[in-house]
């Protein structure tokens, strides 16, 4: 990863510095200072409500509505239960012309927050981890900048809402079970960004060329099946704690032994579930397992390689039956559209300057967002710095790092990476939009 270091007048103060509530910045940098206030002010009120009430995967029903609300009062038509659960599409119609779909995500992580700030999360075990919450609100912002100037673009953007990102189900059943495109048409191309621990203030794109921005992913689901008992008699038992921990170690393996050594791969257990009481022998244990890697073929490979390991270490235990092993979500690699995505990234040089633009290596985080691009349809993902300015130089000083996404510390710098968020979305879609009879202002945007 190569990450240029830029600071600048308004991105020198972290969110919570002053362990206060974040206000929209006063002017500094080309990146703010046409924002209005009071829009800019909408969205952080915005960012501090979702992030102090943040919803898992499946039940995101009040950031729905919270964001259905606020595209209804831009101007948009919005759908509901798109898909079957709480996924929303917003469309704000501008005449004929290019249709661009500007997608965010909904839900939060099962993490227990520790950032300490005064807007952090009101519900015990539940934190916007990932920056979804500043998604929304940077999604909100520029549909209310885009509408409010409609006179320098034509044709339609689409707004999506989506559900479950963080399982990898919700990009699926919008575009499958929803019916995203047959329902609001095909888009001449669909526009994200995504929260990272970079200097807040800039942006970072895949280079031309290089490796895939994301990897593609695997989720696993598996049940090891024991035998019961009390925990005196362990020679009447078959204890399952101890089979998954033979087969968590034995997971650990795989990549070495099932990759060649240049190629990267990721296999994670992030959960294991066994058992209620010291004094009990469990008859079943349970393993969460991702699956992380570049191509498709490797991702094919690895998964069976699980497999064999699971059901290898059951059989050796002498298990009563064979244990389940089910794929519940697989994402694909995301590739960003080099031809869209150099066009997006002259719009974010020109919005904020060459230098706060980064180009970003292949990263192991994984995403569902390609499958928007299924059927060939143009896709540009980027990501938004949230790190303020004292953490970072913190962490390049060698001392703590910038607190990652996932982490119970995460905390994006609201005021520095909000205003970006917004006008970065903004004058992507300008990108796509043909110009309306005023010009393309995107330089306004």
């Amino acid at each position: 990863m190569r990450c240029a270091v830029v600071t600048a007048a308004g991105t020198t103060k972290n969110a919570d510095d002053d362990n206060g509530t974040p206000e929209p910045r006063r002017g500094g940098t080309a990146a703010d200072a046409p924002l209005p206030r009071p829009l800019l002010r909408s969205a952080v009120e915005l960012y501090l409500d979702l992030h102090a009430h943040p919803e898992l995967s499946g039940h995101e029903h009040r950031t729905a509505d919270r964001l259905a609300a606020r595209l209804a009062g831009h101007g948009c038509a919005v759908t509901r239960s798109v898909g079957g659960g709480h996924g929303l599409v917003g469309v704000l119609d501008n005449g004929p012309g290019p249709t661009v779909l500007l997608r965010t995500e909904l839900d939060a992580l099962p993490v227990t927050e520790a950032t300490g700030l005064p807007y952090a999360s009101t519900v015990p075990g539940v934190m916007h981890a990932c920056g979804h919450d500043l998604h929304i609100a940077a999604v909100a912002g520029a549909v209310e900048l885009l509408a409010a100037s409609r006179t320098t673009w034509r044709g339609t953007v689409l707004v999506v809402g989506q559900p479950e990102e963080e399982t990898l189900s919700g990009a699926r059943s919008l575009l499958e079970d929803g019916r995203l495109y047959e329902r609001f048409g095909v888009p001449d191309a669909v526009l994200a960004q995504h929260a990272a621990p970079l200097p807040a203030g800039t942006l970072a794109h895949a280079p031309v060329g290089g490796p895939p921005l994301m990897a593609g992913s695997v989720a696993v689901e598996a049940v090891l099946h024991g035998r019961g008992g009390h925990a005196a008699t362990p020679h009447l038992n078959l204890d399952p704690v101890l089979m998954a921990a033979a087969t968590v170690l034995r997971l650990r393996t795989v990549v070495a032994e099932a990759t060649a050594p240049a190629e990267q791969a990721v296999l994670t257990v992030g959960s294991v579930r066994a058992g209620e009481r010291g004094n009990i022998t469990p008859d079943h244990a349970e393993l969460s397992l991702t699956i992380r890697a570049f191509t498709e073929p490797a991702l094919d490979r690895l998964a069976a390689a699980a497999e064999r390991v699971v059901r290898a270490e059951a059989a050796a235990s002498g298990a009563p039956r064979a244990p389940e092993f089910t794929v519940t979500a697989r994402s694909p690699v995301l590739r960003p559209d080099p031809a869209l995505t150099a066009r997006v990234r002259r719009a974010h040089e020109a919005l904020l300057g060459p230098g706060r633009v980064l180009d970003l290596g292949g990263s192991a985080a994984t995403e569902d967002f390609p499958h928007y691009a299924s059927g060939g349809v143009p896709a540009a993902y980027w990501m938004l710095g949230t790190a303020g300015a004292g953490p970072w130089r913190t962490a390049r000083a060698g001392g703590a790092p910038v607190p990652p996404n996932h982490a119970p510390g995460f905390a994006p710098d609201v005021r520095a990476a909000l205003p970006v968020g917004i006008r970065a979305l903004a004058a992507a879609a300008r990108r796509v939009l043909d110009p309306g009879p005023a010009g393309d202002r995107e330089a306004t945007s």
